[in-house]
């Protein structure tokens, strides 16, 4: 689904970045220009940082348990 029409970007692309390392809206600013449009996007691509940051760290909190 489009989250910045702005800059036509994903939320695969915006999971993505932050699985390459973007953790705050301003690293997706700067790498996919979310948020540097219009703004409408911002509160969807936060929620979307912050749940794959999450999936993250559960996924090597229960590898480091394995």
């Amino acid at each position: 689904m489009y989250v910045c029409i702005c800059h036509a970007v994903t939320d695969r692309e915006i999971r993505a970045a932050v699985a390459g390392g973007a953790a705050r809206l301003e690293d997706l600013t700067m790498t996919l220009g979310v948020g540097a449009g219009c703004g409408c996007c911002r509160e969807a691509a936060v929620a979307l940082i912050d749940e794959r940051l999450v999936q993250i760290e559960e996924s090597e909190t229960s590898s480091i348990a394995a």
